[in-house]
């Protein structure tokens, strides 16, 4: 016979204290604290536990007994179910706030290297409409609110287009109006959706992987450019034109329409084939005068205004001279690189995925940079000692690795080829406080300044200056 689950206590009355990592807030219960999503410091709230271990606990807020002074009233209708945007509840001086705060916290409690006087973080003006990138599934089993189940209601229409419900891979939340993306967006979704329910085409069933239509990706640059990929998940070429054709007839802004087939297991398409269909195989991003192609599967920094700002940190950092070498590793498209190349005398970008490096040859070419090289391939195999000889030892590096932060690998061959001047792009200030401690060896961090690229979410970009000892 199965051992009986012990039921997990309601606790009330908690007050929730600060704010902790992941977007979530924590409370401080005796000798225990218990971590609990959408609420903010301040607030008084009854938690139902929903995992217990022995040093903490994790609950949601079943009701808000008193709401913190601070707490404002959401301005999006999926606030709570969709999983993003969980502090738009908090003032926004007050997110930026907690974000220089956890910025600190993590570099002294896991970098444990001397640091300077952080700078202030540098804010978003846009708060909202931010992001030049947005991916929506097709499902034929919307999720269902807790209002929704609780009405009892049996619904006809299941279907759904949006966003994955946190860590269930096969619940799609139908989102009518998203705060993250110009309106264009939210139209192009809206008329899909309802295109496809006009015209019988079956969304998708992603536990049983079938149906035909599986995701869209649109992606909208400060040029105006729009483009729209649309991911089948088998041909039906009469339904694919009829479909793609109404979208052209439809949406003018449309400057980049493309299609996929992709019936594999997983939603990616970086090792898909994509197929352009009307306009343009890319769209522009500009900066200070440079254009930059960006394609369907090119990396670009989500927030264009805040992107801009980014870079001038980091090249304020680097203090770049005319007789220097720079090495932009994780380059992308090569947006740092180009950004930084009328300052040098040479640049060399090193990138993983080999059509983001076409594309920097691309916007190097088109913006008439004859001082960069672009190399594809996995950092820690082509950034070599070797590598360094043929190509010449850098002055300045600027590092922008993914969310894991550097290979060991490659922060040996910096150690041993000691650049003058680290400069250190990091969307995770934990991964970066972890290679700092590697670094630390030759290196001394002399200027810290966050930069906030994701307004109402927990997320934050951080810039660190690292000079030769």
């Amino acid at each position: 016979m199965s051992r009986k689950r012990k039921e997990l206590p309601i606790l009330e009355n908690v007050t929730i204290a600060d704010i902790a990592g992941e977007g979530k807030a924590i409370a401080r219960i005796d000798d225990m604290v218990i971590f609990v999503p959408y609420v903010i410091p301040g607030d008084v709230v009854d938690i139902q536990v929903t995992k217990k271990k022995h040093s903490y606990m994790e609950g949601r807020a079943l009701r808000i007994v008193t709401p913190s002074p601070d707490r404002i009233a959401p301005m999006c209708s999926h606030y709570g179910v969709c999983g993003g945007c969980k502090w738009q509840v908090l003032p926004y001086e007050l997110q930026i706030k907690h974000k220089q705060n956890q910025v600190e916290n993590v570099l002294r409690r896991i970098g444990k290297v001397e640091l300077p006087e952080i700078t202030p973080i540098l804010g978003s003006k846009e708060t909202t409409y931010y992001r030049n990138k947005l991916e929506f599934t097709f499902s034929n089993k919307r999720w269902l609110t807790d209002d929704e189940v609780k009405a009892g209601v049996q619904y006809d229409d299941m279907n759904a287009l949006g966003f994955h419900i946190p860590s269930m891979f096969d619940k799609v939340l139908d989102i009518e109006k998203c705060y993250l993306q110009p309106e264009i967006s939210n139209r192009i979704r809206t008329e899909i959706k309802q295109y496809a329910k006009a015209h019988d085409l079956a969304f998708f069933d992603l536990r049983n992987r079938d149906g035909f239509l599986r995701n869209i990706i649109i992606r909208t640059a400060g040029t105006g450019e729009v483009m729209l990929i649309v991911v089948f998940f088998k041909e039906d070429e009469e339904k694919r034109v009829a479909l793609l054709d109404h979208l052209v007839a439809t949406f003018p802004e449309i400057t980049s329409l493309i299609y996929v087939i992709n019936g594999k297991a997983n939603d990616t398409i970086t090792d898909q084939q994509t197929i352009l269909y009307k306009g343009r195989d890319f769209i522009e991003e500009e900066m200070e005068g440079l254009r930059f192609k960006v394609g369907p599967k090119s990396f670009y920094q989500t927030n264009t205004l805040q992107a801009y700002e980014l870079y001038k940190v980091a090249r304020e950092f680097a203090d770049l001279k005319p007789e220097q070498t720079l090495y932009d590793l994780y380059t992308g498209t090569g947006t740092i690189a180009c950004f930084c190349a009328n300052r040098v005398k040479k640049v060399v970008g090193i990138e993983y995925v080999p059509e983001a490096i076409e594309d920097a040859k691309i916007n190097a070419a088109n913006n008439n940079i004859d001082n960069a090289t672009f190399f594809a391939g996995d950092m820690k195999d082509i950034l070599t000692d070797e590598f360094i000889a043929q190509h010449g030892r850098p002055d300045v590096v600027i590092t922008d690795p993914p969310r894991d932060g550097m290979h060991q690998d490659v922060i040996k061959v910096l150690l041993n080829t000691a650049p003058e001047k680290i400069v250190y792009v990091s969307c995770n200030p934990a991964t970066q406080a972890r290679d700092l401690t590697l670094l630390d060896e030759k290196y001394k961090v002399v200027k810290v300044r966050p930069v906030d690229m994701f307004p109402h979410t927990h997320h934050v970009e951080n810039v660190i200056l690292l000079v030769k000892k």
